[in-house]
């Protein structure tokens, strides 16, 4: 069989993203925080856009959308500060003693610092965690170099809870020790503050705790380290049958585990910082109505340069690649303007949909939130799934009921004989609400829950109940238990 060079024409046809296209994809996809970052971003990018300080505000939607969407109206008055001169603001600082340094003797004037000055270690940019403090415990020990990398092996293997995620042989293993030594330094470690570290589980974290306090010998260490599962769900029965303890004597040693010891000695330590999270949307009640309002506060207004346009329009000097260059960054800033504003429009109205599907739950709660599917806001809207999903993730909308992420209030439907459907998270908040208001002492099951539910022609198997009650986070009945 030959081989041969051939012209061949063929006509198809094809979906091509342009560059524009994309970027409006990826600003409808973006939440508060992202939108804010990107903005900033292109503002430093591209040097026709700018920052228009003229007005105070933004029309958010000219077009009227709905009854619902609330119309953006005049802003309060700004506060008017009377001009200040710097003279009478700033005083004589000493900049000398301005160092960074940590000594006793810092100050940022000559002036004795107030008893309730800000210590010198909050200037630290990083807080210090469980890792930092044991280190600077185990400088004081006197260890020689070789424990001193034991030591750093040991709690370099810790978790955020305190606990010691590798055995004995293993430290051997990659350090290179003996037994004995290995074990010295744990004890080390553990005799090290907060009280309960590097234990291998909870229960010997608790018995570890007693031990400092000098109860090693106590019904309450006899509890801890040989019958912590009874503990945990406070089997007073079967605690006085297995160390032969009346219940009140139990009764006081288990009191007293839960009022001075902690199972996650590590915890307190831990560095982990709060993420708040900033709504996209506001949906405020006013006078008996909806209004819908998008969250721009602090956002930046953004304009076409006016210098560029004067200088493309009357500058008949500028060379042709200066032009050219000009007139794209021009239109990417138009397209750019334009991209955010459509992104805008289109989250009032995938918000608008939602408030009409989901009123109900506006008005009333959780427990009446109704079944909805993407297709049905996208149908509402007359616009494609895909855009419907991009506007819903990762956004959160202020209700009056609380602030919720947009995908909250697309769930699926558990049919009802002779009733309308609902919602499965309405589901979820019945069984939260029936496990907050059992009977303590005698918790309801799953399979309990799932009779309770029945009954009220919610038709929901025992499985089903198991995994929506872990995905509330709720303990199983055993842990929930608690005598009287």
């Amino acid at each position: 069989m030959a081989l041969e060079l051939r012209q061949q024409l063929k006509l198809s046809q094809k979906l091509v993203m342009t560059q524009q296209l994309r970027q409006a994809i990826k600003l409808l996809q973006l939440n508060r925080l992202e939108l804010s970052d990107a903005l900033q971003a292109e503002i430093e990018q591209n040097p026709a856009l700018e920052e228009d300080f003229s007005q105070a505000e933004i029309v958010e939607n000219p077009m009227s959308l709905s009854s619902t969407v609330e119309d953006t109206g005049p802003k309060a008055e700004a506060d008017i500060t009377e001009n200040v001169k710097v003279d009478d603001n700033l005083a004589d600082t000493n900049w000398d003693d301005y160092a960074n340094n940590f000594d006793s003797n810092f100050s940022f004037s000559h002036e004795t610092p107030a008893a309730d000055a800000p210590s010198q270690f909050e200037f630290i940019s990083e807080k210090p965690g469980l890792l930092a403090y044991l280190q600077w415990q185990l400088a004081h020990c006197e260890l020689d170099e070789k424990e001193w990398e034991i030591a750093c092996f040991f709690i370099g293997n810790l978790n955020r809870y305190g606990f010691l995620e590798v055995d004995i042989a293993t430290v051997i293993e990659e350090t290179g020790c003996e037994q004995d030594d290995a074990e010295y330094i744990l004890e080390v470690i553990q005799d090290l503050d907060p009280p309960g570290i590097a234990a291998r589980d909870v229960s010997e974290s608790l018995f570890l705790q007693l031990e400092r306090l000098g109860k090693a010998n106590s019904l309450a260490a006899e509890i801890v380290r040989d019958h912590l599962p009874l503990l945990e769900t406070r089997n007073y029965k079967a605690l006085s049958r297995a160390t032969g303890r009346k219940r009140p004597e139990i009764e006081r040693a288990i009191n007293y585990i839960v009022a001075e010891l902690t199972p996650f000695p590590g915890l307190s330590y831990a560095t982990e910082e709060t993420n708040y999270v900033v709504p996209d949307v506001y949906v405020r009640k006013i006078e008996g109505e909806y209004f819908i309002r998008l969250n721009d506060d602090d956002l930046p207004q953004l304009k076409l340069s006016s210098m560029y346009q004067d200088l493309l329009k009357n500058d008949k000097t500028l060379e042709k690649e200066s032009r050219k260059y000009l007139n794209e960054k021009m239109k990417n800033a138009d397209w750019f303007i334009k991209s955010l504003y459509q992104r805008q429009r289109t989250i009032v109205k995938v918000m608008d949909s939602i408030l009409r599907f989901q009123h109900d739950f506006f008005e009333r709660g959780a427990q009446y939130l109704k079944p909805l599917i993407l297709k049905d806001v996208a149908d509402d809207i007359e616009m494609h799934e895909s855009t419907v999903s991009r506007v819903t993730s990762n956004k959160y909308v202020h209700t009056p009921q609380g602030i919720y992420e947009l995908k909250y209030f697309f769930s699926t439907a558990i049919p009802r004989e002779g009733q309308d459907a609902m919602a499965s998270e309405s589901i979820k908040t019945i069984i939260r609400k029936m496990i907050q208001e059992e009977d303590k002492a005698r918790p309801l099951s799953d399979n309990s829950i799932s009779e309770k539910l029945t009954e009220r022609n919610i038709k929901l198997a025992r499985r089903t109940v198991a995994k929506d009650r872990e995905q509330l986070k709720i303990l199983p009945v055993k842990h929930r238990r608690h005598a009287k």
